[in-house]
């Protein structure tokens, strides 16, 4: 049981506004088959219970294979995943972990050779966006599995 407060309820506006950012970046095209990997990997590196719970399941119901969600985790070593997956998943972990020194231009260059300037905008916000929840779900501990009826993850056949 949890027993601190619901952030969405004490702040719905601010909630909703952040709905509104993720799903509006979620549903662009190239973002819409990138999402799921990345909010499953940002939420990893965050140690997000909640959000990890809720990305497999979404992706599990639009289709992810399940083993490509397991190496998310190493998808370096991992052949499962395409060079613009590739580029997706290192932009997500240097926008989350920030290196002290910033983001090397070395890895920009990699990513712009597999984004456009605006995909490449659209994909930081959405990093930027998943951060976000990240930090309000672990902060008031949000419990994992505790709105899949709401979000309509019950579908995902996992328990």
């Amino acid at each position: 049981m949890n027993n601190r407060l619901d952030y969405f309820k004490q702040s719905p506006q601010a909630s909703n506004k952040l709905v509104e950012l993720t799903m509006q970046l979620s549903k662009k095209p190239l973002l819409a088959d990138l999402a799921h990997l990345i909010m499953l990997r940002a939420s990893q590196l965050n140690g997000c219970a909640f959000c990890v719970d809720m990305h497999v399941k979404e992706a599990k119901i639009h289709g992810e294979r399940e083993l490509r969600l397991h190496h998310i985790a190493v998808w370096r070593e991992s052949q499962l995943f395409s060079p613009i997956e590739r580029a997706a998943l290192a932009w997500t972990e240097a926008l989350t972990q920030l290196p002290s020194h910033g983001v090397p231009e070395s890895l920009y260059a990699d990513v712009r050779e597999q984004f456009s300037e605006q995909d490449l905008s659209d994909l930081s916000f959405l990093i930027v966006a998943i951060n976000g929840w990240n930090r309000l779900n672990v902060a008031f501990q949000a419990v994992p599995g505790s709105s899949d009826e709401v979000f309509g993850l019950t579908k995902a056949n996992l328990n």
